[in-house]
């Protein structure tokens, strides 16, 4: 059973940084581009960040946001600094073998394997 598992959500203040990481089971990471993606209460799924299966191309909806991965270990990161409250949501960890090429990597139908989600929480 091919599974992804999101760590590293919690609760940070305002202006703090936060590191959640991404981990695989029957699956082997080096071959899938890799996304992040989040969803507030009421809001709609929205692109965080992506990489390619190499790391060598990646895509970020906010220069906060840094993704990146190392295969050795079978691992990827989203670093996020300077939270704001809006950016309080489920974070999800998805990946796929399409091309990462154009628009398709901002796509949440790109990326047929999620993760369960994890909770970050901005507040003061």
């Amino acid at each position: 059973q091919r599974q992804l598992v999101e760590s590293g959500g919690g609760w940070v203040q305002p202006g703090e940084s936060l590191r959640l990481s991404c981990a695989a089971s029957g699956l082997t990471l080096t071959y899938y581009a890799i996304g992040w993606f989040r969803q507030a209460p009421g809001k709609e799924r929205e692109f965080v960040a992506s990489i390619s299966w190499n790391g060598g191309s990646t895509h970020s909806a906010d220069d906060r946001f840094i993704i990146s991965r190392d295969n050795a270990k079978s691992t990827l990161w989203l670093q996020m600094n300077s939270l704001k409250p809006e950016d309080t949501a489920v974070y999800y960890c998805t990946a796929t073998t399409v091309p990462y090429i154009g628009a398709v990597v901002r796509r949440a139908d790109t990326y047929p394997y999620w993760g369960q989600g994890t909770q970050v929480t901005v507040s003061s």
